[in-house]
């Protein structure tokens, strides 16, 4: 029988972890990575889950990779504190990984932001993997990588993405940091296409190749952030090369 291992990583979740480790009860092991939360994120977590480890943060791949060598599963099942894994989803992941066809498997996310799901703006992602092989690289969109095909689930994983504006600003920061250092270190140069006409683009991606516009103001809401994300990663690029950070 195949056993799976749910691994959660975390950092001051305290008003979603629990929904999330309930969502995956039926996981034979359920593993938190904790950053360091300052709330009450472990506390909570701890009559739910099977190990716990706390580390500290230097990158998104590191962080989910230490996890994964202390798993014992013969299926990982990675899940972040805002996601849900449903029961139809519950149902196809027992089956799928009782008679797999595939090393891995890809799992749509619709995002529910301002108060509703973005199903045209939605994501695909490699989430569930056989544990042999199976290895994070990257740092900042970290990109999980199995040995064998890859198939995809049919029922989603509901995505609480939304948890304020500012909140969702704050993580594009973020982000952005994460991403002009790769950069600098690379040794890119910030220039005007950059700044104006890769913002522009993914606004363009996200609100027409994507059908935001079908999701009224969420979806504009969504394509205006996504270019500001990405034209901060290139102003931010530019203030570490003029020694600014």
């Amino acid at each position: 029988m195949q056993r799976l291992t749910v691994i959660i990583p975390t950092y001051n979740e305290a008003a979603y972890i629990e929904g999330a480790l309930k969502s995956v009860s039926f996981a034979d092991e359920i593993i938190l990575i904790d950053s360091f939360s300052e709330d009450e994120t472990v506390a909570i977590a701890k009559p739910f889950v099977t190990k716990i480890i706390e580390r500290e943060f230097d990158n998104f791949s590191n962080q989910k990779n230490a996890a994964l060598s202390q798993a014992t599963g013969d299926w990982i099942l990675f899940v972040d504190a805002d996601e849900r894994v449903t029961q139809t989803l519950k149902s196809e992941i027992i089956a799928t990984i009782a008679n797999p066809k595939h090393s891995g498997y890809k799992i749509n996310f619709p995002h529910f932001y301002m108060n509703r799901f973005l199903y045209s703006h939605s994501d695909d992602v490699l989430r569930l993997v056989k544990r042999e092989g199976a290895v994070y690289k990257g740092n900042v969109h970290e990109k999980l990588e199995v040995s064998g095909s890859i198939g995809n689930l049919e029922n989603k994983m509901l995505h609480y993405t939304y948890k304020g504006l500012t909140n969702y600003i704050t993580k594009k920061e973020k982000y952005a940091w994460f991403q002009a250092e790769q950069l600098y270190a690379k040794g890119k140069k910030t220039t005007w296409f950059h700044l104006w006409f890769k913002p522009l683009f993914r606004f363009f991606k996200s609100y027409i190749i994507k059908g935001g516009f079908k999701d009224g103001v969420p979806g504009l809401t969504v394509a205006a952030v996504n270019a500001y994300g990405v034209f901060q990663r290139y102003v931010k690029l530019r203030l570490l090369h003029k020694g600014m950070s």
